[in-house]
């Protein structure tokens, strides 16, 4: 019997009586059950719907060639995972001035550590950059930005990440197809399930790639048949310079830098306005954001409105936001780019 249809026939057979002196408490009781069994929170039936749904991704990663062996490695002891569902929902508003994200993700420390790893695998860094158009430090700023250069991965298994996220509805169709993509990486051998954790949003390995990501770009860049970005260097590092490349990177034109406007600066000039180099400093505009090629072209960018900084932008400015959607995502990075290289 439905729990509408029960609590209709309570309601029919309640007197008056019943919501006075302690009857309404029994009430309010027989209330909540039935409500609690009609919307499927009953013990277990959260768990059989998302078997049921389970079923439906199964038959479309068969239908795009993942075998049964894999899908039951993958699928084995999968749960949704209720701490990725509080992640999700309770992503803080971006508070911090682009100062202070500067001093976290662009620390002394960071800034130190990423200079060791361009010495360290300067002879690796050389080859990729020479392949793929990228200059070395870009490589390793964005390692550094991602993961602390591969010592922060994330320890959340993916494929139950991925599940837990299209089953919930918020974003269900995006991180389906992740989904899909992740179990193909597992028919394709590149790593064990075992070994295939990352963040609590799905992004992966020590350059943090979504598995749609890793389908376009990931390269086996040592050769061994596996495109592994979780623990082999080099295949991490040659599928960021890929990603850039194919992202339309520039090799030797930098990616902008902090520009001081003249007085008098025209304040209707937006961020949507492209000029080259030499017609912004025909302006009168000043700094390091303007020592480019002057046949450059570039657009201004006011990441902090409030406080008045100003960065002149190049297309490779516009590659990095295709990594990452943000301006102080994007301005840090070139800057840990620049302090790596001046070392």
């Amino acid at each position: 019997m439905g729990g509408w249809t029960v609590l209709f026939r309570i309601l029919k057979k309640c007197r008056p009586q019943m919501f006075t002196g302690r009857r309404p408490t029994i009430f309010v009781g027989i209330l909540a059950f039935v409500l609690f069994v009609n919307v499927g929170y009953a013990p277990g039936a959260k768990d059989r719907s998302f078997q049921e749904w389970l079923k439906g991704v199964r038959q479309e990663a068969l239908e795009a060639g993942v075998s049964q062996a894999v899908l039951d490695r993958a699928f084995r002891q999968l749960k949704p995972i209720p701490r990725v569902i509080e992640l999700d929902r309770s992503q803080p508003e971006f508070k911090l001035t682009l100062q202070q994200y500067l001093d976290r993700m662009v620390s002394g420390k960071t800034v130190r550590d990423g200079r060791q790893m361009y010495r360290e695998h300067r002879d690796l860094l050389s080859g990729i950059s020479e392949k793929y158009g990228v200059e070395s430090q870009y490589i390793v700023a964005l390692w550094g930005m991602e993961t602390r250069y591969g010592k922060i991965t994330g320890g959340y298994p993916v494929i139950d990440v991925l599940a837990t996220l299209a089953y919930d509805g918020r974003r269900s169709e995006f991180f389906r197809a992740e989904l899909i993509h992740a179990l193909k990486i597992l028919e394709e051998g590149h790593i064990a399930v075992e070994d295939m954790d990352g963040s609590w949003a799905g992004a992966m390995g020590q350059v943090q790639f979504m598995p749609s990501s890793f389908a376009s770009y990931a390269v086996d860049q040592d050769g061994d048949g596996r495109r592994d970005i979780w623990g082999n260097v080099p295949d991490a590092l040659a599928s960021a310079a890929n990603y850039l490349s194919k992202s339309g990177w520039k090799p030797n034109q930098g990616w902008g830098g902090e520009v001081k406007l003249p007085v008098g600066f025209d304040s209707k000039i937006t961020d949507k306005m492209v000029k080259p180099l030499k017609e912004w400093r025909a302006m009168g505009l000043s700094g390091k954001g303007i020592e480019g090629d002057p046949h450059c072209l570039a657009h201004l960018v006011t990441p902090d409105r409030n406080n008045g900084r100003v960065f002149l932008a190049y297309p490779n400015y516009g590659v990095i936001l295709k990594w990452n959607r943000s301006n102080y995502f994007a301005i840090a990075v070139g800057t840990l780019a620049d302090r790596i290289a001046a070392q």
